[in-house]
């Protein structure tokens, strides 16, 4: 069993709810982005998110936009990630997940890419603009290393695409809570409930719903309906304002645990 598989099944057991954070590798450096990742663990994350930055990152709001743009300054590559991912693992299990475009994936090579995110104990990809054939060709192929296919479904996806998503997926569903980009909102979207409601039919994988989640009363909102809510800019625009790069890694553990203090106990 996987360990994305496993972190849902256990969570079914404990009757808990998930938390996924994300985060950008290499913001603001890699140093503190593998702490960063470290610390999320710690708290007793379910999964972790890991942004693949990219220059022209068109489904992100100007949050990880900027976070993108930071890390890229400083120069992170695919095999820099590997490499944070690598060190992570000497000191945790928790399952991670690459978050990315198709662009810098397709650059270093997917099969190179499959092979290394394998060994190194990536366990899941979420690739945000392949579909169809595509999708279905890079899922069998990643699920021969046993890595999952993470696919994103959103309120104005059709119940036939849904079904045809689903399909291909694999470790769990991404439900996109609202049209348009990532980026907090005050507001939860009504629309993410229809969606999950309407998903149900067709996976009995776990379904974990982001976009614009930034309190823990959304995020409790999402715990009603869905197995897992992902925080990914609210966590982003904590790092960005940490004004003292020594003080990052605690900017994130207070805001983590102020967003959700009951995250120890509902993972473990």
């Amino acid at each position: 069993m996987s360990r994305i598989r496993e972190k849902f099944a256990q969570l079914k057991r404990d009757t808990a709810k998930g938390f996924i954070p994300f985060v950008t590798a290499g913001d603001p450096n890699l140093d503190i982005s593998r702490e960063i990742v470290l610390k999320l663990a710690e708290l007793r994350a379910s999964v972790i998110e890991l942004g693949v930055p990219f220059s022209d990152p068109m489904a992100d709001g100007p949050t990880i936009q900027l976070s993108s743009q930071r890390a890229l300054l400083n120069g992170v590559n695919i095999r820099n990630i590997f490499d944070l991912v690598s060190d992570v693992r000497k000191k945790t299990e928790v399952p991670i997940v690459l978050f990315s475009y198709l662009n810098p994936l397709f650059q270093f090579g997917l099969e190179k890419l499959r092979d290394e995110a394998a060994r190194i104990g990536i366990d899941g990809i979420l690739i945000t603009d392949v579909i169809d054939v595509e999708a279905n060709e890079i899922s069998d192929m990643l699920a021969e290393k046993s890595l999952d296919l993470i696919s994103l479904i959103a309120p104005t996806t059709s119940d036939q695409r849904i079904e045809k998503i689903s399909s291909l997926s694999k470790g769990f569903i991404y439900a996109v809570s609202r049209a348009g980009v990532t980026g907090a909102r005050s507001v939860s979207s009504s629309a993410a409930e229809s969606l999950v409601t309407r998903a149900r039919k067709y996976t009995d994988l776990p379904i974990a719903v982001g976009f614009g989640i930034s309190t823990q009363s959304q995020i409790e909102d999402v715990w009603r309906y869905a197995d897992a809510a992902v925080v990914g800019s609210a966590i982003v625009s904590e790092i960005a304002k940490s004004n003292d790069s020594s003080q990052t890694v605690q900017t994130v553990e207070a805001f983590v645990t102020s967003l959700l203090p009951q995250v120890a106990k509902s993972s473990t």
